[in-house]
């Protein structure tokens, strides 16, 4: 690629931190909270509030599942968050953390129809992290678990699933996955390999990777075909700096992975390979043009540091990559979370679901494998994109259906009813999001 058309490139990827740093203090936010019911004249307050109010608090008292009816419980999420692991930038505390999480609950919004509250709590030890979350169950139908360290989310995630009645799930954890897991099944269907025969080079072992290996292996992938490199290199059986019981998933991963018990770093890692998922430390430069070319023939090439790609797409593709991906929109092939956790948060609250589990997130992977087959694949077009609402209404259904299937469902919808309530959700989202810049309520950005 000529030096010129590398300068246009890099200048158009600079472009969104910097609309950023404008467009921010103009709007002050993202998010605001706004009534759905209608307020004819000041008399209906006492529909709303009290008298009235006080029948649907007596019908749930008797009933507490008819908070589901009587309130917007059921849809409701709290994006939960301590600041310690924002995006690349690391521990910069929870209020630094607040513009992504209100960026997340924007998403959530448009793309899902999920009303979601940024929840940044200002405590880093996990059990009193536990409880505060806990505490917030009444009100929320569901917890999203965002930007934790590792490897207390682990303990986090699991302890609030055992512990709440509601879905709890870690986007960076679940959510990565389910659309890694989407990306991968199509692109592998492009280069013409069998998902159970090829060989994978993760690159980076914190709790998105250490994720998207479970959920791949339960998707098909052979965990003897898989290599996991950290810091250190190559994750095998010998490695004796890894502390068995505090880091008990990438202990795990040592013992079942890496068949032959290879030895090495990224460069011996990629030798061979079919498929790279890089989930590592923000580059350019952290994968090497050199390495990739070592990968085999029609390789597949994942890289999804953020904000900045483990290496740039162009170079990939210089140094023999047939399909490459990464998590930003303004390369093709964005494999962002953005495409899993609307629509999977819409599914199981249309059903009152009490959990997300794995099965679910492997249900919203075929879903969207499916709907960008269904839209025609080829090297640029692996996976839906974000203006897609087919694919969001689509993967509801799955994950709905799947949470009725499995047991965990407390409110019984058929396909169709399913589907009518997530389009008829997302569409109102979507709908008055577009009348409110039309009547510039919410006002077009100026210079």
């Amino acid at each position: 690629m000529k030096e010129r058309d590398i300068k246009k490139l890099l200048t158009k990827a600079e472009k969104p931190s910097k609309d950023a740093l404008k467009m921010h203090p103009y709007y002050r936010g993202k998010i605001q909270v706004s009534i759905k019911a209608p307020v004819r004249d000041v008399s209906d307050f006492a529909i709303w509030y009290t008298p009235g109010v006080a029948a649907p608090c007596k019908e749930i008292k008797e009933n507490p599942l008819k908070v589901y009816e009587y309130t917007n419980k059921g849809n409701f999420v709290a994006i939960v968050s301590d600041g310690t692991r924002v995006l690349g930038l690391g521990d910069i505390g929870p209020e630094a953390g607040l513009p992504v999480m209100e960026g997340k609950a924007m998403i959530f919004k448009y793309l899902g129809g999920v009303d979601a509250f940024p929840v940044m709590i200002k405590e880093k030890d996990p059990d009193k992290f536990i409880e505060i979350v806990k505490a917030l169950e009444p009100t929320f139908g569901g917890i999203n678990l965002e930007d934790i360290s590792s490897p207390k989310c682990f303990y986090i995630l699991k302890r609030l699933k055992d512990e709440m009645n509601i879905p709890v799930w870690h986007d960076d954890q679940q959510g990565t996955a389910t659309v890694t897991l989407a990306g991968l099944i199509n692109a592998l269907k492009l280069v013409g390999k069998k998902i159970g025969d090829v060989k994978v080079t993760m690159v980076g072992v914190g709790a998105a990777n250490i994720s998207i290996e479970r959920i791949i292996v339960r998707g098909g992938v052979d965990p003897q075909n898989i290599l996991m490199v950290d810091s250190k290199g190559i994750l095998n059986r010998d490695r004796d700096d890894i502390d068995r019981e505090k880091k008990k998933e990438k202990w795990h991963i040592c013992e079942t992975t890496n068949g032959e018990n290879k030895k090495g770093s990224i460069p011996e890692a990629l030798e061979g390979a079919d498929v790279l998922i890089a989930l590592s430390k923000s580059g350019p430069g952290t994968i090497k043009k050199e390495w990739v070319s070592k990968m085999a023939k029609d390789a597949i090439v994942f890289t999804c540091a953020n904000p900045v790609p483990e290496i740039w797409p162009w170079e990939a593709k210089e140094a023999g990559a047939k399909i490459i991906a990464t998590g930003r929109s303004d390369f093709p092939n964005q494999v962002n979370n953005s495409l899993g956790f609307p629509a999977i948060f819409r599914g199981v609250l249309d059903v009152w679901a009490t959990t997300v589990t794995d099965n679910m997130c492997i249900a919203a992977a075929e879903s969207l494998a499916k709907t960008a087959e269904k839209r025609g694949l080829h090297d640029d077009y692996i996976i839906p994109t974000m203006d897609d609402k087919e694919a969001y209404i689509e993967e509801a259904v799955a994950c709905g259906l799947q949470a009725i299937k499995e047991g965990t469902a407390r409110h019984h919808l058929s396909e169709e009813e399913l589907r009518k309530s997530a389009k008829e959700k997302i569409e109102y989202s979507f709908n008055m999001s577009k009348l409110l810049m039309e009547k510039n309520v919410i006002p077009e950005y100026k210079e």
